[in-house]
């Protein structure tokens, strides 16, 4: 077992439940969290807040004014400043707990990334805002025996379920197809309050740390739904799921993580952008992207991306490595074009 301070976490340790050995379990547990936004930034400060050692904080975009009311990490200063989610919210958390081992990576999460981005941890826990990363994580986690927690907000509700690999059912089995474009509610159409974020990513935390020390038996096959506005919670029995699994987690079938879906262009939640992935793998010099960008407009740069409105309106955002953000658009053709325009192919 890892040491850990034992004043710090005393009152954690009175918890029986927990106790000195489930202590000790979260300060050596290496947790990967995708997605540093609204859900993401509740679940990574209440785990390091909990004393877990090591968190790995995985996101693709930067901070905007309008994340403030619901995403806890990040104030004004950081959208100013322009610094990606990821290392925003790593110099957040290290203030938090100078002890935990936080590892910021800007990048978006690919079946090309994926081994690489959530390798090397115990734990994988959903702070996403589209269903193409989380189908990727559920299937790098059965593929590789891992558990990870899934979670969604929208409006005043939400919905956890843990994913014990071989155990319980896993998202392929809840959702066979990710819903169609347009057919499910977003940020952007329905809308989200803070307290629903705050909720979901805190159940979303308390079940990682039940499976980091061993306490599974009232993790078995089930969803957490809720609805914040009603006052309604509900739980959802899912073991018949379990019982026949699906073609991923029963016959390892694992199509987006091996490529054969998934898509090049993806407007983001709750921001009127489109991401656009690098048509070549490889880093961008930053700097000379930037030389070339000041003809357009102002530039702003850091080692992380290069930012510039080049049409009314419009503000791109490169990133090191190759991918861009459009902002200003919802039109993917429209994002592709802008990028092949300023950036090239």
């Amino acid at each position: 077992m890892t040491a850990y301070d034992p004043d710090r976490y005393s009152r954690q340790v009175r918890f029986a439940p927990l106790g000195a050995d489930g202590q000790s379990r979260l300060a050596g547990a290496r947790v990967a969290i995708v997605g540093c936004g609204a859900l993401g930034s509740v679940v990574a400060m209440t785990l390091v807040r909990a004393g877990v050692g090591f968190v790995r904080m995985i996101d693709r975009d930067v901070p905007e004014l309008s994340n403030l009311p619901r995403q806890v990490l990040f104030d004004e200063a950081d959208v100013a400043a322009g610094v990606p989610k990821a290392a925003a919210a790593a110099a957040h958390l290290r203030r938090i707990n100078s002890a935990a081992q936080i590892e910021p990576v800007v990048a978006d999460l690919t079946p090309a990334n994926a081994a690489s981005l959530l390798g090397g941890v115990d734990m994988i826990v959903d702070g996403t805002d589209n269903f193409e990363a989380r189908f990727i994580v559920n299937e790098y986690a059965c593929r590789n025996g891992i558990p990870w927690v899934y979670g969604g907000a929208i409006g005043a509700e939400g919905r956890v379920m843990a994913v014990r690999p071989g155990t319980t059912a896993c998202l392929r089995c809840l959702i066979p197809d990710p819903p169609a474009p347009g057919v499910m509610p977003t940020c952007d159409t329905a809308g989200i309050i803070g307290p629903t974020a705050v909720v979901v990513g805190a159940i979303e935390a308390a079940e990682a740390i039940k499976l980091i020390v061993g306490v599974t038996d009232g993790l078995r096959s089930r969803l957490l739904a809720c609805d914040l506005w009603e006052g309604v919670w509900r739980t959802i029995d899912l073991s018949s799921l379990a019982e026949q699994g699906c073609a991923t987690c029963r016959a390892g079938d694992f199509p987006w993580l091996e490529g054969r879906m998934g898509t090049q262009a993806a407007a983001i939640c709750g921001r009127d952008a489109v991401q656009v992935a690098a048509a070549r793998p490889g880093a961008v010099d930053l700097a000379a992207l930037a030389a070339r960008l000041e003809a357009f407009g102002a530039v702003t740069a850091n080692r992380w991306l290069v930012r510039a409105e080049v049409e009314p309106g419009t503000l791109l955002s490169v990133f090191a490595d190759g991918r861009a953000i459009v902002a200003g658009t919802r039109d993917e053709s429209r994002a592709r074009a802008i990028v092949a325009r300023y950036v090239g192919a």
